[in-house]
Order: structure tokens, then sequence, then C-alpha cells
């Protein structure tokens, strides 16, 4: 079996946020580099299961949380809060949000497009924003989940990481109607991260950042599902002071 601490730190050749450390919170994206995260490929569990150890023992902290989910392209976000401790892999979600910060939390992605958001306060919350997660605007309902529990969008730091560019994503006309409203009757390519981006702008969030890194164009540094990859890469935030 590798050994968790063998391997390289987790967040060698991916993204860091830098913008977020500011506010105490560490944020991700992990890369080609170390490995994947996914369990669909013929890689030994025990390799992948290595990652993950040293993923939580990165990001878990003094509260010993780390959350995840089994991710079905849809809208639904857990929220995470105290009386649990380990590491929690809930059903059917694509979102996480912890309010008070106390919980690390990550998406699984390769082509999708990971999204953090942190507010000064410290509370954070990552997701899985592939098409149909951003027409269902995935987004805009975790915005909604902050600006409920006092957080005002202006106050948010919005991040879309790394993830398959506009000019490698093509579509079909009727997703394209779905994310832009526009049939263009025919297959075309569309930005992912620039439709999301818009979609916090017109929510008030005033600090959104985008990853120049595409899964598919940087394939020697990412995972891509469309370029033939198994592998899966991660989303990870965690509040760290």
């Amino acid at each position: 079996m590798t050994s968790a601490s063998l391997l390289p730190d987790v967040r060698d050749g991916g993204e860091v946020v830098e913008s977020f450390a500011e506010l105490g919170v560490l944020a991700f994206t992990t890369g080609r580099a170390a490995g994947s995260f996914g369990t669909a490929s013929q890689e030994p569990v025990a390799e992948v299961m290595a990652r993950w150890s040293a993923l939580r023992t990165l990001v878990s902290g003094r509260n010993h949380r780390l959350g995840t989910a089994v991710q079905v392209h849809g809208s639904t976000i857990v929220r995470h809060e105290g009386g649990w401790t380990g590491w929690l892999r809930g059903e059917s979600a694509d979102g996480h949000i912890s309010v008070d910060g106390r919980t690390a939390m990550a998406v699984t992605v390769a082509d999708c497009v990971p999204v953090f958001i942190a507010h000064p306060s410290g509370a954070i919350a990552a997701l899985h924003s592939g098409w149909r997660g951003t027409a269902a605007r995935i987004t805009d309902k975790a915005i909604a989940l902050f600006t409920e529990s006092g957080h005002a969008a202006a106050d948010l730091r919005v991040h879309c990481g790394p993830a398959i560019c506009g000019a490698c994503y093509e579509v079909s006309a009727d997703v394209y109607a779905q994310l832009t409203g526009t049939n263009p009757g025919k297959k075309t390519t569309i930005d992912l991260r620039a439709v999301i981006a818009g979609h916090a702008a017109a929510v008030g969030v005033r600090e959104i950042t985008v990853s120049p890194l595409c899964t598919k164009c940087d394939n020697d540094r990412f995972f891509s599902h469309r370029a033939g990859d198994p592998g899966r890469q991660l989303g990870v935030i965690a509040r760290v002071s």
C-alpha cells in the first residue's frame, strides 16, 4: 500500500486561489501531479485512498471534518454544521457550504467547473458546476444561502477554477439555449465559467475571478473527461485560520 506520507503534496501541479489566503481560507484544485481522486479508473483503490488520507491530513484541521458527496450534476447543496467528525460522503449533491467555516469540503471535477466562494467571516462553499448545474443556477443558490445567513453577496469572493475552456467545450443547440436563452440552431462552443461569473455578478457579487487554465488545453497538468481521462481532480476549500 502506498503511504500517504510518501505522496506529493496534493496541491502540487494544481491551482491555488491566492486571493482567498488573506481571508484565512485555503482553496485549490488538485492537478495530475497529485494523482486521481476518482474511483472509476483501474488504479488500485489503496493508492487512491492514500491520496484522500493525505488530503484529510492537510485540510481537516482541528475540527477533523471533510465533507463530500456523490455528485449527480444537479443543484443540491449540503449545509455542513457541527456534531460529527471524520469524512462525510453524502448522497446526491453537487455543492457544500459551511457558514461557520469549520468543515473542509471537496468536489470532484474533470472539465466541469469547481466554484469556490468565501466570505471575510470565514464562511465558505465549494460547488461542482457542469452545464446542468450551471443551467440550474447552483452558484446563485449557494450565494442565496450566504445572504440568508447574513453574509451579503457584495462581500463574497467567487473563483471559478480550472475547467474546460470556451474554445474546447462544444454543446448541442438545446444545451446552449438552456444556458443562454438563445438557440443557435447547431452545435456551438460555450464558456461555462463566463456564464457562472455572469450569474454571480447579476446577484451582486463584486469580486469574481476566473482561472486561465483549461483542463483540455492543459491536459498535461489536469485530467479531462473530454480528452479521455478516467482520472479526476478535486476542488477543495477549507478555513485555515
